[in-house]
């Protein structure tokens, strides 16, 4: 509460904690960004800031919330990564993770599931004594660390699926047309004997086959000639 009332931004760990500790824990920061300096925190102010508009929106402005297991090292079958979503979608705040597992896989793992932050214990030797040298990464394994993490930002992308540019030129290759598989005078009907589908996708898409089907050609085909595109 009172690191909240002095407005500074603060990075929380969830790590040893459910929903409902997580709850309190910004609900009293919450509080602390939003009530007047007379207001007297406990549970129950908490909750109400909680919820609040004014204490939503500053934890969304002032608060990272990061997903943690809390063991040295942790265990992959403890990770649980899937919560951070969860807490992400439940508080509407930049969730991170704070990572306790041996090498590099999880941290990166959780980038792609939407991490904004990442903290990874930094060693010059990891056979030191203390809990947390296992878990940590020596220099050249953290630059490596973040040079996984930029990758995976670029590869994650804009979201939207439409083809890249580098694909267009495979498309116009690999995607296929409607031909002619025999010679076809204008006036003629097309027909399923008459029609197929081949490389390259320059011309009138296959989807379009069964409207096609009893149309008339429109000008003379040779077998193989691709088929025009019409609206």
């Amino acid at each position: 509460v009172r690191a909240a009332r002095h407005g500074v931004d603060v990075l929380i760990s969830s790590g040893m904690s459910s929903m409902a500790d997580v709850e309190t824990g910004l609900g009293a920061l919450a509080f602390g960004y939003t009530a007047p300096a007379a207001d007297r925190p406990g549970p129950a102010a908490f909750s109400a800031a909680l919820v609040s508009a004014e204490g939503r929106d500053a934890l969304k402005r002032k608060v990272g919330l990061f997903h943690c297991t809390s063991n040295y090292p942790a265990k992959l079958s403890d990770v649980n990564l899937r919560s951070m979503a969860t807490l992400a979608g439940a508080f509407d705040v930049d969730v991170g993770y704070s990572d306790h597992t041996e090498g590099s896989t999880v941290a990166i793992a959780s980038v792609a599931l939407g991490a904004r932050m990442i903290e990874k214990h930094l060693t010059l030797d990891r056979t030191l004594p203390g809990p947390d040298h296992a878990a940590s990464l020596n220099p050249a394994e953290f630059g490596e660390l973040v040079r996984a993490i930029r990758d995976t930002e670029t590869i994650l992308g804009h979201g939207w699926k439409v083809p890249c540019p580098a694909e267009l030129d495979t498309q116009r290759v690999a995607r296929k047309s409607l031909v002619v598989a025999e010679d076809i005078r204008a006036g003629e009907v097309f027909t399923e004997e008459n029609l197929t589908v081949k490389r390259p996708g320059t011309g009138m898409p296959p989807a379009r086959y069964w409207d096609m089907l009893g149309r008339t050609a429109s000008r003379d085909y040779q077998a193989d000639d691709v088929l025009d595109l019409l609206p």
